[in-house]
C-alpha cells in the first residue's frame, strides 16, 4: 500500500471515529446525560431534584443537596491541557460513584461544578460523607494532576424547601467554602436561608489551635520545633505552586506533623541518648497514632494523610507504609525535608548542631534517595536567600 493509500485510509478511520462520536454524544443528550462524565446532565438533575424533594416531603424523610467545584480548574487546564482536565473530571467522577450508594443522584451543573443528592442523608451524614471523599479526591493522581482540590456546600432539605431554594443555598454554602480558601466543606443552616453556617470551619481552626498547645505542653521541643517548620514549609509549598488550599493544608500538617507523639512513653519521648531498636520502633509508631487523632477530627482527612506518610522517603525506604516518590503527599515530601533541616540546626541534649552550611550539603546529598529532588531544590534556595538577606526567588 502506497503511502498516500495509507493517509487516506487513517483519514477514513479517523473521520468515521469522529461522527460515532458525535452520535454517542447526541444519544446521551438524548437520554439526559452529560457528554463529557456521563453523569446527569443540568436539566435532566433538575428535574430529578424536583422529584426527590417532592418525596422527601411526601416521607418526611432526610436529603441533602451538594454541590461542589473543582479548585482551580482553570490552572488546572492551562498547565496540562485541556485534554487532562477532561482526563481528571472522568477520573474524579468515577471515584466520587464509587463512594456514594446507588440510590443517590449525580449532575453536572458547569465546567467543573458537580451537583450530588444524597437521599435519607441528614446534614451530619452528608458532611461525614463528604469529607471522605474530599479526602479519597485530594489523594487522586490522573496523568499529570496530582490531587483534585474541591469546595464543597451542602444544603440539608427543610420541609418548605422548593428544588431552587436548595440550589440557592448549596451555592451560597460553595461560595462561602471557596471564598474561606478552597478545599473546604460549608453546611448551609436549613433554618437561616440567608447564609451559610460557617462554624464548622471556626471549629478547626480552634481544633488546630488546641492540639498544638498540647503538643507544646506534652514536650516543649517537639512543640517549638513544629512551629519552626510551619513557615518553611508553607513558603516551600508556595514556591513549588500548590494552590493556597493546599498550601495552607501543608502549613496545618506541618504544625501538627509530631501531634502523635503525644502517645509516646514519656521514657522514650524525652529520653537523652539514641534510641535501642526496640524503642526507634514504638518512635516509629507515632505518624500513625497522629493520623488516628487528626481523623476523628472533622475536616483533616487531607491532613491526617499528611500527617501519617511525612517519614515516607522518596526512595521507598521510609515508614510506616515504604511508599516511593509521587505516591508519597506532596505534603509530606516537604514537612520531612524542612523537618530534617530544623532538626539538624538545633541543639539537643545528645548532640550540638550542624551549621547551616553542613545541613545544605546533608540535604542535597539525600537529594533523590530520602528527599525530593524539587522539594529539597526549593528548601535550599529558599534557605539561602533567607541567609543572605534577599526575598527567595520562586522557581
Amino acid at each position: 500500500m502506497s503511502a498516500r493509500s495509507e493517509r487516506n485510509r487513517l483519514k477514513d478511520e479517523l473521520e468515521r471515529a469522529r461522527r460515532r462520536i458525535a452520535e454517542l454524544e447526541a444519544q446521551l443528550a438524548r437520554h439526559g446525560r452529560d457528554a463529557l462524565t456521563g453523569v446527569l446532565s443540568i436539566e435532566a438533575f433538575r428535574t430529578r431534584l424536583g422529584e426527590e424533594v417532592r418525596r422527601a416531603r411526601r416521607h418526611d424523610r432526610p436529603t441533602a443537596l451538594v454541590i461542589l467545584e473543582v479548585d482551580a480548574i482553570a490552572q488546572i487546564h492551562r498547565d496540562h491541557g485541556f485534554d487532562a482536565g477532561d482526563k481528571m473530571l472522568r477520573t474524579m467522577i468515577v471515584a466520587l460513584r464509587d463512594g456514594i450508594r446507588p440510590g443517590d443522584v449525580l449532575g453536572r451543573l458547569a465546567d467543573a461544578r458537580f451537583a450530588l443528592l444524597l437521599c435519607d442523608a441528614d446534614a451530619r451524614a452528608a458532611h461525614s460523607c463528604m469529607e471522605r471523599l474530599r479526602g479519597d479526591l485530594e489523594r487522586l493522581e490522573t496523568g499529570p494532576v496530582r490531587g483534585v482540590p474541591v469546595s464543597i456546600g451542602i444544603a440539608p432539605f427543610g420541609r418548605s424547601d422548593a428544588p431552587i431554594d436548595l440550589i440557592e443555598r448549596a451555592g451560597r454554602a460553595l461560595a462561602d467554602a471557596q471564598a474561606a480558601g478552597g478545599g473546604r466543606i460549608v453546611i448551609a443552616d436549613a433554618t437561616d436561608p440567608s447564609g451559610a453556617d460557617v462554624v464548622a470551619e471556626i471549629h478547626r481552626r480552634d481544633a488546630v489551635e488546641a492540639l498544638a498547645v498540647a503538643l507544646l505542653e506534652r514536650d516543649r521541643y517537639t512543640g517549638e520545633h513544629s512551629e519552626s517548620v510551619v513557615e518553611m514549609a508553607g513558603t516551600v509549598a508556595k514556591a513549588l505552586g500548590l494552590s493556597p488550599a493546599q498550601v495552607e493544608e501543608v502549613r496545618q500538617a506541618a504544625l501538627l506533623h509530631d501531634i502523635g507523639k503525644v502517645g509516646i512513653p514519656d521514657a522514650i519521648l524525652n529520653k537523652p541518648g539514641p534510641l535501642t531498636p526496640e524503642e526507634r520502633a514504638v518512635m516509629a509508631e507515632h505518624p500513625v497514632i497522629g493520623e488516628r487523632i487528626l481523623r476523628s477530627i472533622g475536616g483533616f482527612a487531607g491532613v491526617a494523610a499528611i500527617v501519617r506518610h511525612e517519614h515516607e522517603s522518596y526512595d521507598g525506604r521510609g515508614y510506616p507504609d515504604g511508599i516511593e516518590g509521587d505516591q508519597i503527599p506532596i505534603g509530606s515530601r516537604i514537612i520531612l525535608a524542612c523537618d530534617a533541616y530544623h532538626a539538624m540546626t538545633s541543639d539537643r541534649p545528645y548532640r550540638a548542631r550542624m551549621s547551616d552550611a553542613d545541613a545544605f550539603t546533608e540535604l542535597t546529598r539525600c537529594a533523590g534517595s530520602q528527599f525530593d529532588p524539587d522539594v529539597t531544590a526549593a528548601l535550599v534556595a529558599h534557605l539561602y536567600y533567607e541567609r543572605a538577606g534577599r526575598p527567595a526567588a520562586l522557581p
